[in-house]
């Protein structure tokens, strides 16, 4: 194959000629994920009984196989889900992103805001360079906005994890009340005409013009953005999904459930608003957080007042807010926070009031 033609000695383009190679190296990846995701509870179940010695039935032997079940489950749908997602991102690039929301009216861009946070980057520090991006070519503050809140808290993680360990019922309404949470605060900040609060300096940089054309990527180069997304991100995020699982282990075996239930349970009505403040100074991800929601759960806490929780680790982390600092005043910093953070409470309540 001639390197600069990219042609193969058949002819074809060089891509062409990989992509079939690649989908069999794919198909079989994906029947060894299936493999390994059905066994993993047998697995942990005799490495802690055989290997370890240690019975379900007590507290440290319920953590481990907690832990050794959880951890590897996690590890996969995460690189599963992060990998098709990867190729999904390959269609939006931060210009074309942009594109589709200028000049858009305030709740039509608000929507569409917040789904396309849903395949851009999941951390909500990530997010923030695009935020500014977005606010100097002219996309409406609060339609940045439902993109800020929507990026980190409704992102391929939260929802393949919760998929995985609750099922379609649980991610599917994390997802409808996460993306609405979105929507409602960029609408309000948006119908506030708050422009004044964002740092002068923003407005003065100038966006760049057209850039060069994108190019039209092939299969081969989207599987491949899914191997980087992979690389990338699992790389990142797996010590939080350890750390997260060993807490949700120790919480699972040692914990006793009445006190968790007194703790989040949907009698005290001040836990929703206890279980938001106890998040906001917390950072992690929803990588870190969902097995301890998990475990949680298990114990007794309301649904409600841990997706609450969740949602305010998630969405308004403090380091979050010291990097959205350099963009945004303090006053609308604070606007922002209460705006989400009443979003959030009122999704704790109505769960621990419906369900």
């Amino acid at each position: 194959m001639s390197a600069t033609s990219g042609i193969d000695a058949g002819g074809r383009p060089a891509a062409a000629a990989a992509l079939p190679r690649q989908l069999v190296w794919l198909a079989a990846a994906l029947a060894a994920w299936v493999l390994l995701y059905w066994r993993l509870e047998a697995a942990a179940g005799w490495l802690t009984a055989s290997a370890f010695g240690l019975s379900r039935r007590t507290a440290l032997g319920s953590a481990v196989q907690f832990f050794l079940y959880e951890t590897p489950k996690v590890l996969l749908l995460l690189t599963l889900v992060v990998f098709g997602v990867g190729i999904v991102r390959s269609f939006f690039s931060p210009e074309r992103t942009r594109a589709m929301l200028a000049g858009r009216r305030e709740a039509t861009g608000s929507v569409l805001a917040a789904l396309l946070g849903v395949v851009t980057p999941f951390c909500s520090c990530s997010a923030v360079p695009l935020f500014i991006g977005f606010v100097t070519t002219g996309v409406p503050l609060g339609v940045t906005f439902s993109f800020l809140v929507s990026a980190p808290m409704v992102n391929e993680v939260a929802l393949a994890l919760l998929f995985g360990l609750f099922g379609w019922k649980i991610a599917a309404l994390y997802a409808g009340t996460g993306l609405a949470v979105a929507v409602a605060a960029g609408i309000v900040i948006g119908r506030l005409r708050l422009e004044r609060w964002v740092e002068p300096w923003v407005y003065r940089v100038k966006a760049g013009g057209e850039g060069p054309a994108e190019e039209r990527l092939r299969w081969t180069d989207r599987l491949a953005a899914g191997r980087e997304a992979v690389r990338d991100i699992v790389a990142r995020v797996w010590p939080y999904v350890v750390a997260g699982i060993a807490v949700g282990a120790g919480i699972h075996g040692y914990v006793p459930q009445d006190f968790m239930a007194s703790f989040m349970g949907r009698e005290a009505w001040w836990s929703v608003p206890l279980a938001v403040l106890i998040g906001i100074p917390l950072y992690s991800n929803a990588a870190g957080i969902v097995p301890i929601v998990q475990a949680l759960l298990g114990k007794g806490a309301a649904l409600g007042t841990v997706l609450a929780f969740m949602m305010s680790v998630i969405a308004l982390s403090l380091p979050e807010m010291v990097i959205l600092r350099k963009v945004l005043t303090v006053r609308l910093i604070a606007v922002f926070v209460a705006v989400v953070g009443a979003g959030i409470l009122a999704v704790g309540y109505l769960f621990n009031l419906l369900l």
